[in-house]
């Protein structure tokens, strides 16, 4: 079985996810193929993408809001974003032509290309979209596709109830190495390799690959937290990483590759955008506080994990303080585990195996293009897989409610304690 696996290279997290996975249906005997959405555009909006992205999430929050919320309704922001993914699903059109039984994305933009696909007829085979974000976006939805996954409950439930479009909690996409237990000799001896004394709290400052944000702020504060050495990734950029530095009692690193090997040290996380750190961080059962968060899809994020339970989001540096002793003390804590067959990789796998059984008992059945609407071998094949959907985990659709009316957040803040 053959699966599809398109990713955007904006920032780290789609592409850490997009891998994860790759490797999980690997395991499972699939042959998975990883693309890069931006690929499938014209080099200037190529750059459109990557440099907007930086420039205005970095430095021009209030812009960057504005965009987020604008994606959210019929506007003009929005029309010119669909023109964007018109443009992409051309040249993706090629790339599911290939004979792929399944196809699935971890970027937003590409979600809304693979149902234009599956809307012209194009693209027969399943697709499934797997959010990376705690917080749902309309962006990530759309009807026409199979499934939509997600990393937690909380975010299913939100989802499900904001879009009315089904949700199902899949688990996180990160690298088990994450989650396997550090000898106590081990982390005391990478603390001391950073500095970090043995009677004082390490507070991992996750700030993306580009590192976004007003950072130094967040140091700042963090750094006045007693009894707390903040140890900051700067990621990628190498001019932030030396103006942390200058500040006495921070350690400043620059690209890591031993990621999980930090978060076994460190007691607490602090992040300020919510995506593939944030993931890993629930993996590593660190537990995490959000602050001075992105704008956009970092406000989004903070909000849905601190309704949800899973992190606090305080707004001033005394608050912080609070949060980061009451984390730290918490210790580890992880997500509940969900059934192997829940988990994103399987769910993927079984939507696959599905639509080639289905096409091996009738072979009338191939993946050819038809019109939605009409009948034909690819739609009654995806009513197939529809029905197949059908007895898969996911949550009904409900009554759309506003977010602070959800009480599974609730619910999640008392299971994890």
């Amino acid at each position: 079985m053959r699966a599809l696996v398109i990713t955007g290279s904006v920032g780290a997290g789609h592409n850490g996810a997009a891998a994860e996975l790759v490797r999980r249906l690997d395991a499972l005997g699939m042959e998975a193929t990883y693309r890069d959405y931006l690929d499938a555009l014209p080099r200037r909006y190529q750059r459109l993408l990557q440099d907007g992205y930086e420039f205005s999430a970095g430095r021009t929050p209030r812009v960057f809001e504005w965009l987020f919320r604008s994606e959210e309704h019929d506007s003009v922001v929005r029309s010119l974003t669909l023109y964007l993914c018109r443009l992409a699903a051309r040249e993706m059109a090629r790339w599911v032509g290939e004979g792929y039984d399944v196809v699935v994305t971890t970027f937003p933009f590409a979600a809304q290309s693979l149902g234009m696909l599956k809307d012209d007829g194009t693209l027969a085979a399943p697709t499934v979209c797997y959010l990376t974000d705690p917080a749902p976006h309309a962006l990530w939805v759309h009807p026409s596709l199979d499934a939509h996954l997600t990393v937690t409950q909380a975010t299913a439930t939100e989802g499900s109830e904001r879009y009315g479009v089904p949700m199902a909690a899949a688990g996180p996409l990160a690298p088990a190495a994450f989650a396997e237990p550090t000898d106590a000799a081990d982390r005391l001896a990478l603390r001391a390799e950073l500095g970090v004394p043995a009677d004082r709290r390490m507070a991992l400052m996750m700030t993306g690959s580009m590192g976004l944000g007003d950072v130094m702020a967040g140091v700042r504060a963090l750094r006045e937290v007693q009894h707390t050495v903040p140890v900051v990734l700067c990621g990628r950029n190498e001019r932030l990483r030396l103006r942390i530095a200058a500040l006495p009692g921070v350690v400043a690193l620059g690209w890591r590759t031993d990621v999980p090997a930090l978060m076994a040290a460190a007691d607490v996380l602090v992040h300020n955008a919510g995506g593939l750190s944030l993931t890993e961080a629930m993996v590593a059962g660190l537990p995490a506080v959000s602050y001075e968060v992105l704008s956009g899809h970092g406000r989004a994020n903070a909000a849905t994990l601190a309704r949800s339970g899973l992190a606090p989001w305080p707004r001033d540096p005394e608050r912080l303080a609070e949060a980061v002793a009451q984390q730290a003390a918490r210790g580890r804590v992880h997500l509940p585990p969900l059934p192997a067959e829940q988990q994103a990789a399987c769910v993927v796998a079984d939507l696959a195996h599905r639509w080639r059984e289905e096409r091996r008992l009738d072979p009338r059945r191939a993946p050819v293009a038809v019109r939605p609407g009409r009948s034909g071998p690819t739609a009654r094949v995806t009513g197939t897989v529809r029905a197949g959907l059908a007895r898969l985990p996911l949550r009904p659709v409900v009554p759309r409610r506003r977010p602070s009316a959800i009480a599974e957040p609730a619910a999640n803040a008392e299971r994890l304690g």
